[in-house]
């Protein structure tokens, strides 16, 4: 879960995964703090916050199944940075799930700054190693574009 705030997808996903690891990833260091001691009042042992940097998760390499960003991505610095650094630290077939809410749609009432395109983030992910494997268009305001590592 990368720019994992408050941790609420971590905390929604951690129980669904009891034999794996689920990565809370957040650059603001009190936001970090405040996964830890969450993840520690929840006993969720399997939840481990990392301190990542605007270019990188900082995930151990080739170890993960499914890389989370909800409306995160358009907001990275250095998006190249953080995809190739991301897909190192996914497994050979490891994902790449962005949601993101939509250019497209004009009745989407969020600033242009904060939506993307299906081609933009097409255009950018290809060009960085990774291939659209689903793309679900069944949220209202927001795309769900399943990525694979190539």
């Amino acid at each position: 879960d990368i720019g994992a705030g408050t941790g609420y997808y971590t905390f929604k996903i951690y129980q669904k995964v009891p034999k794996g690891r689920v990565y809370a990833v957040e650059v603001q260091n009190d936001a970090v703090t405040y996964l830890k001691n969450k993840a520690g009042q929840l006993n969720a042992s399997n939840v481990t916050a990392i301190k990542g940097t605007e270019k990188s998760p900082e995930l151990p390499e080739n170890s993960i199944d499914l890389v989370l960003m909800v409306d995160v991505y358009h907001e990275l610095s250095y998006p190249h940075e953080m995809l190739q650094n991301i897909r190192k630290s996914l497994k050979p077939k490891g994902k790449l799930l962005l949601m993101e809410y939509k250019a497209e749609d004009p009745k989407v009432d969020i600033k242009p700054l904060h939506k993307m395109s299906v081609e933009q983030v097409n255009k950018e992910l290809t060009a960085n190693g990774f291939h659209l494997v689903n793309d679900g268009e069944f949220l209202p305001i927001q795309h769900y574009l399943l990525n694979e590592k190539n």
